[in-house]
């Protein structure tokens, strides 16, 4: 494998959990999309996101659901809107599975 990474800089990637607190419709976007609010938890506070996940997420459905994203890539304009943190799915095509955790753990904790 070419794309090896060090140890350190794998620690630079901040991934934490957050639950998705408000979820809207994206339709400026060029793929389809939702507008996502997530609360990281004291100390980092809530984060925006757009993220692909139409074709297996109702708003309903994502709506209070514990994600994990990396917090610290700069802010990224998509369409209209300001991406302010990346959540992480496994990409089969147009499908976004989300990652995690398996069971309710505490807005904010780090991914090690």
């Amino acid at each position: 494998m070419d794309d090896t990474i060090s140890w350190s800089d794998f620690a630079k990637v901040d991934m934490r959990v957050g639950t998705i607190i408000e979820v809207r419709d994206f339709p400026e976007a060029h793929k389809p999309a939702y507008q996502l609010k997530l609360d990281f938890g004291e100390g980092i506070g809530v984060k925006k996101s757009s993220a692909q996940l139409t074709e297996l997420y109702t708003k309903e459905e994502l709506l209070g659901k514990q994600v994990i994203a990396v917090i610290n890539f700069p802010d990224k304009q998509i369409a209209n809107f300001m991406s302010e943190c990346l959540i992480l799915g496994a990409v089969a095509g147009k499908e976004v599975v989300l990652l995690k955790p398996d069971s309710s753990v505490p807005n904010g904790l780090k991914i090690a």
